[in-house]
């Protein structure tokens, strides 16, 4: 590897959690260098700096590309294709749970609803169905979740990320609000 040694010590890092992410280690080396590349890096910078072969390269291009992590960038005079990742980190982090969504959450869920839809035919089937209506329901209702913050503004999310365990304080205080002279509950309300 032919990097600065702060850089090597990231992109090393980035290769052995990418194996953990369900990618191989090449992809998440290759991800890593072009994360933190100030200007787009050609299949051949990528293999020299990281000691891999072109080929080797090429194929983690594809997936990245796949993955719709990386930016194609064409630069004058050159015909070779160049790439880069989007600079918006926030943008990055939206793409990979999308993408994840997409490969891991909705097959689960489809397989979930088919199965849902059969009849048991024995006790045990049926203790595994509603089991499976509880994994079924959480994933829905973490998908809303999440489909509700893809939509939501940068901004707005970051701050929302920041209240972090104050928001769940606030839900306790609502019981407490009622112990309160004056503080009522929606029942009192009606």
């Amino acid at each position: 590897m032919n990097l600065p040694p702060l850089i090597q010590s990231f992109v090393l890092h980035f290769g052995e959690m990418g194996s953990r992410w369900g990618i191989n280690r090449t992809v998440g080396q290759m991800y890593a260098l072009l994360y933190l590349s100030p200007k787009p890096l050609n299949a051949e910078d990528i293999a020299e700096a990281l000691g891999f072969s072109r080929s080797n390269v090429s194929m983690g291009l594809k997936e990245l590309d796949s993955w719709n992590l990386i930016r194609h960038k064409h630069l004058p005079n050159d015909r070779r294709d160049y790439f880069t990742t989007p600079e918006d980190i926030w943008e990055i982090v939206r793409t990979l749970v999308e993408q994840r969504r997409k490969r891991e959450i909705d097959p689960t869920l489809s397989m979930l609803r088919d199965v849902m839809l059969e009849n048991p035919s024995s006790a045990e089937e049926k203790h595994a169905q509603a089991k499976m209506r509880e994994m079924h329901d959480l994933i829905e209702m973490l998908t809303g979740w999440y489909e509700d913050m893809q939509k939501m503004d940068t901004e707005r999310l970051v701050n929302l990320l920041k209240l972090g365990s104050k928001v769940y304080k606030l839900y306790e205080m609502k019981d407490k609000i009622k112990l309160i002279p004056g503080g009522k509950d929606k029942k009192e309300k009606r």
